[in-house]
């Protein structure tokens, strides 16, 4: 038995399907050349002539893949019509792709209640759709739809689907568990069995409706499957298909075999990441491997076990998938996940011990640091006495009014030294145009702070029993230079909360800039 699994990706296609995925041609061949770069051995394109934009598709792919085999998909001939007059076939060929998929039924209810096909006519079907794209020298691999289904309903039936495959030259064979509800023993034992019944080698296609198509993909392989088709991130129809994002891991990292360019498994997060961005889907924070909470450790005892022995709560280095670790400072912290984060801790010190009661007694009160590494970054150094004031905040002031149009103003008054600076801002609503008023008064003094931009806000509230009067907690995103500030606030007033985000926005900029302060003299620009 080969130790090689090939890589067969149906994104393009079968990933398609889920509900707000849509591609344009640019988007497919941009996720078609990243599949290859990284090694996959078949990417599926879709239909021939199905639509304008595949055909397309298909003209520009062929010659912009160097190791991927580009691979057209369809359907085995129609009823009462000869294979050379098929529209589907004919496709195909047109579409002068390497590699053929077709789909036919191996199941006696789909071929008989859902196609109205006698069984005959079905093999018939199979065999010689099979034959013609052979004889045109194109490889076929045979997608055996609802096979397993097919094999618990008449499991004879099912295995001669695959050998008119076979008899019609097929040199795969991949069998699908189209209705995604077989359990991985099912799984292993139809693959053993459909290995006694033909010489083809044999691939899985599993759909997730179970949330079982990764575990049932490499159940398939420890029956003897040396093909695995899926899709990035598991996109798909329903409930997705296999997600290769952890199937590829699990092949090289737990089963010792070889799949895709194994080097740029260390780049596997990107991948990831890069189609999520191009389907104009968020990525899942959870997702095995390449989440963003797949090396995040909260609990202090999981912190200070993985400070000492990281395989104590990772089961794979991060960085064997593109990952990093990373440790999370909240109300469950312990000292180790403080030390952890900020090396100039001391550990025996008061002040760790005293920082681990702020932050909990904070987060209790509706603070959460996990997404505002800025904001806790600045508690932690403040308490060092790292990080001096810069300014005072003498009294700020909001309106909304709706005249002709809406008109959102902001007064916010200043002390920098011994000067003081009154500035109005206009903006969208009212936390903008604070954000203005703030940002233009500090930029007298502190010019630099204009670089400082608002890119992300958002509102949540921690308790709706209280309606309106809820207590709420602000998020904002700012960039500044090369830096991505996060920074939060909490309040009962939506403006206070903003306010206290915003003004450890403008503080963590100052501060990371190395700005001195205004009071100290002339010095008030970055060294």
């Amino acid at each position: 038995m080969t130790n090689r699994i090939q890589l067969y990706d149906t994104t393009l296609r079968d990933g398609t399907q889920r509900r707000g995925i849509s591609l344009s041609v640019e988007d497919k061949l941009q996720i078609a050349q990243l599949l290859d770069e990284f090694g996959f051995d078949y990417v599926e394109g879709g239909w021939p002539a199905s639509n304008p934009k595949d055909t397309m598709f298909f003209q520009l792919a062929k010659t912009r893949l160097t190791h991927a085999k580009l691979t057209a998909f369809g359907s085995t001939r129609r009823r009462g019509v000869f294979v050379e007059d098929d529209a589907n076939l004919r496709a195909i060929l047109d579409a002068q792709c390497p590699v053929a998929t077709l789909f036919g039924k191996s199941s006696v209810f789909q071929a008989t209640q859902i196609l109205g096909l006698s069984l005959q006519d079905n093999l018939e079907m199979v065999e010689e759709s099979i034959q013609f794209l052979r004889q045109h020298d194109l490889e076929v691999i045979f997608d055996a739809e609802h096979f397993f289904d097919g094999c618990k309903s008449d499991v004879d039936y099912a295995l001669q689907v695959l050998r008119a495959a076979e008899a019609g030259g097929a040199q795969w064979i991949v069998l699908c568990d189209t209705n995604g509800g077989s359990l991985p023993h099912e799984i292993t034992e139809y693959v053993e069995l459909a290995r006694r019944a033909v010489s083809v080698p044999l691939g899985i296609h599993a759909h997730n409706d179970s949330g079982l198509a990764v575990a049932n993909s490499l159940a398939a392989v420890i029956g003897g499957a040396t093909m695995v088709q899926g899709t990035i991130n598991g996109y798909g129809e329903r409930c997705g298909n296999a997600n290769l994002c952890t199937i590829w891991p699990n092949l090289v990292y737990k089963m010792n075999r070889q799949a895709g360019r194994e080097l740029m498994l260390k780049e596997l997060t990107r991948l990831s990441r890069t189609v999520a961005e191009i389907a104009n889907l968020m990525p899942d924070d959870s997702a095995p491997f390449v989440g963003d909470n797949a090396f995040t450790h909260k609990a202090g005892v999981h912190v200070g076990a993985v400070r000492k022995f990281p395989e104590a709560y990772e089961h794979v280095h991060p960085e064997s998938v593109g990952q990093s670790r990373r440790i999370l400072v909240s109300e469950l912290a312990g000292k180790s996940n403080l030390l952890y984060n900020f090396h100039n801790l001391d550990a025996s010190s008061e002040t760790v011990t005293e920082l681990v009661q702020t932050v909990k007694k904070l987060e209790a009160r509706g603070y959460q640091y996990e997404d505002a590494p800025s904001s806790m970054k600045l508690l932690v150094e403040r308490s060092l006495g790292n990080v001096p004031s810069y300014f005072e905040v003498d009294r700020f002031h909001a309106s909304v009014t709706k005249d002709q149009r809406m008109i959102s103003e902001a007064t916010v008054r200043i002390i920098i030294g011994n000067e003081h600076f009154v500035e109005v801002g206009e903006g969208d609503g009212p936390v903008n145009s604070l954000d203005v008023a703030l940002r233009k008064a500090l930029s007298q003094i502190y010019p630099i702070i204009e670089g400082l931009r608002l890119k992300d806000y958002k509102v949540r509230v921690l308790d709706g029993r209280d309606g309106t009067g809820a207590l709420v907690r602000v998020w904002i995103r700012s960039e500044f230079r090369d830096e991505t500030i996060q920074t939060v606030g909490v309040s009962r007033n939506i403006l206070e909360a903003s306010w206290q985000a915003l003004l450890d926005s403008v503080d963590y900029a100052l501060w990371v800039s190395h700005t001195v302060p205004a009071h100290l003299g002339k010095q008030s620009q970055p060294l």
